[in-house]
């Protein structure tokens, strides 16, 4: 399931925007100064968000029916958030949290639903590093045919892998004045510093533990 690579409108803080500088910032993306060069805030702590087709499941009240009219539940995974601690240590911690809202055709009579999720923790983008699966609740009132529900998860990253080495960090912060041979050269497109600052990202993705009925539904509809 974790074909599914490019991360929904979820991503907290985007490993798309300036990939090669990973991490969330805290003071814009670029600055350049006293020169050409580049300078950035980068943060170990990864990039977090839902994969595509992930973020919602579809139950179905027969097997092998996947009309509108034999829809039980649907449910959509929202509101992901995360806490990042990158100074624990020799590990960073990251902290995720969301919100699972669920919507059932049939409100009579409370009822119970639990649905599987995954934490996968990526690096440079396709090496699965670590996968877990918990479950959340949702507790369908009586009557009622919407219920929500909260989860959370922790992923660790070794904090040695998310640092750049000092010398690729040098090659690309390096302030270059105007006239130098490599002035005009973008140090994040040399093959080495790309390799090096991929090796250095990671992402933590959450979503629904689906089977390949279930991700082709979402995939396909």
């Amino acid at each position: 399931m974790m074909n599914a690579r490019r991360l929904t409108a979820t991503v907290l803080c985007s490993a798309a925007a300036l990939a090669a500088l990973g991490g969330c910032k805290t003071k814009g993306d670029i600055v350049v100064d006293e020169g050409v060069g580049i300078t950035a805030v980068r943060s170990k702590c990864p990039a977090v968000g839902i994969p595509d087709y992930t973020g919602d499941v579809t139950l179905f009240r027969a097997p092998g029916d996947k009309t509108a009219p034999n829809i039980d539940m649907v449910a959509a995974m929202t509101d992901v958030r995360t806490q990042c601690n990158e100074n624990a240590g020799d590990k960073v911690v990251a902290q995720v949290s969301f919100q699972v809202l669920g919507r059932r055709n049939d409100t009579g009579g409370a009822r119970q639903v639990t649905l599987p999720y995954f934490v996968t923790v990526l690096q440079g983008g396709t090496a699965v590093l670590s996968k877990r699966v918990g479950t959340v609740t949702l507790n369908f009132a009586d009557g009622q045919d919407r219920a929500q529900a909260s989860g959370a998860a922790s992923a660790y990253i070794d904090s040695a892998a998310a640092t750049l080495p000092a010398d690729i960090r040098e090659r690309i912060t390096r302030k270059r004045k105007a006239g130098d041979t490599d002035a005009a050269l973008d140090p994040l497109a040399d093959p080495q510093v790309k390799a090096a600052v991929a090796r250095a990202s990671f992402e933590v993705l959450v979503g629904f533990q689906l089977d390949d009925s279930q991700l082709a539904y979402n995939a396909t509809r």
